[in-house]
């Protein structure tokens, strides 16, 4: 990358546009986070939190990516849900 006139042209921006995605999700993870542990113990947020990414993460991979994937998979997100709405119930 050379610096000089990197903002003058729309390509260079666009190296930039993960970067600065990167930053807005990591604030309002902060955010978020610390909005939740408010509510409920840290420890049953981070499991939600943890959860929820893992099922969200496959369902890109196999929505976007076109990843394989079989009913296994789905039953194991379920239960993960399930394990997740057990600790907010019981938390």
């Amino acid at each position: 990358m050379h610096w000089s006139g990197f903002f003058s042209k729309k390509e260079n921006w666009l190296t930039l546009a993960p970067f600065a995605g990167y930053i807005i999700f990591g604030l309002a993870n902060i955010i978020f986070f610390s909005m939740a542990m408010k509510q409920i113990p840290a420890s049953t947020a981070l499991a939600i939190w943890m959860g929820l990414t893992l099922v969200g993460v496959k369902l890109v991979d196999i929505t976007v990516f076109k990843e394989s994937y079989n009913g296994y998979q789905f039953l194991y997100m379920g239960l993960i849900m399930v394990g997740i709405a057990g600790l907010k119930r019981n938390g």
